[in-house]
């Protein structure tokens, strides 16, 4: 009688059981894939509608995002571009990509992101034609990670309508308490900048006092999470300010100022 208990016979079996099983797990891989990234877009336009306060239980996430228009903007001169593709544009590909990014200085990098695209998609909610939500893309280092968010603004650019994060790697109960819908609540009718155009939206350490002249610009700080906290306000300074969005902002006031007259 064979015997067919060999170590060699024993490892073509083990081989063959690996490749097969690696062969379905690709095959469920490639599968699931589209099924992964619609999901994924799905996560990122019920955030984009939440920053805005736009979420409606009576209707679908898609239906809703009917009323968003997504814009290409040059952070550096605050014009649109007509030339990218919004359907296609990465924000890491262009931030990573030496020809449309730029470096930034430890001193000029506050949100710790190291570089910054010259361009970016923002959102725009209008009803009856009237603009009246624009919805900012925002990042910056928290304390394990980067975290990705939305921040809503109304047409004046000096008023938020919320903050929502839809990627992050914070502590849970501690720093992911940026998820927490109580503390987000505390962002509507928060203000952004001072009578001199400084930016002064912050989260502190601390719960805001009513009394302070800072109040309207301040929400409060995340217990136990101070480096998140920080996190916050830096990524939302650097986003508002100079090499983020305030070009765009100045220009985009400008225009409503000319079609008022």
């Amino acid at each position: 009688m064979r015997n067919n208990d060999t170590i060699f016979k024993t490892l073509i079996v083990a081989v063959i059981l690996c490749l097969v099983c690696s062969a379905v797990i690709s095959s469920v891989a490639v599968g699931l894939r589209d099924l992964q990234e619609a999901n994924k877009k799905l996560d990122q336009q019920t955030k984009i509608l939440a920053a805005a306060q736009l979420l409606d239980e009576t209707k679908t996430v898609q239906e809703l995002f009917n009323s968003i228009e997504a814009k290409i903007v040059n952070l550096e001169t605050g014009e649109y571009n007509n030339i990218i593709d919004v359907g296609l544009f990465d924000e890491a590909s262009f931030s990573r990509d030496e020809a449309t990014s730029i470096q930034l200085s430890s001193k000029q990098d506050i949100a710790i992101i190291k570089r910054r695209e010259n361009f970016q998609k923002i959102y725009l909610h209008s009803q009856d034609k009237k603009l009246t939500a624009v919805i900012l893309p925002v990042r910056g280092y928290g304390l394990w990670g980067t975290l990705y968010g939305y921040l809503a603004v109304e047409p004046d650019f000096q008023t938020v309508i919320g903050l929502e994060f839809f990627q992050h790697k914070e502590t849970p109960g501690l720093g992911a308490e940026v998820d927490n819908p109580k503390w987000k609540s505390q962002w509507k009718g928060k203000k952004i900048f001072s009578d001199k155009g400084d930016v002064m939206l912050s989260v502190i350490k601390g719960s805001v006092k009513n009394n302070s002249p800072n109040a309207p610009y301040q929400v409060d700080g995340l217990s136990g999470a101070t480096i998140t906290s920080k996190g916050v306000s830096n990524l939302l300074s650097f986003w508002l300010g100079d090499l983020g969005y305030k070009p765009y902002m100045q220009r985009m006031l400008m225009d409503l100022e000319i079609n008022d007259v």
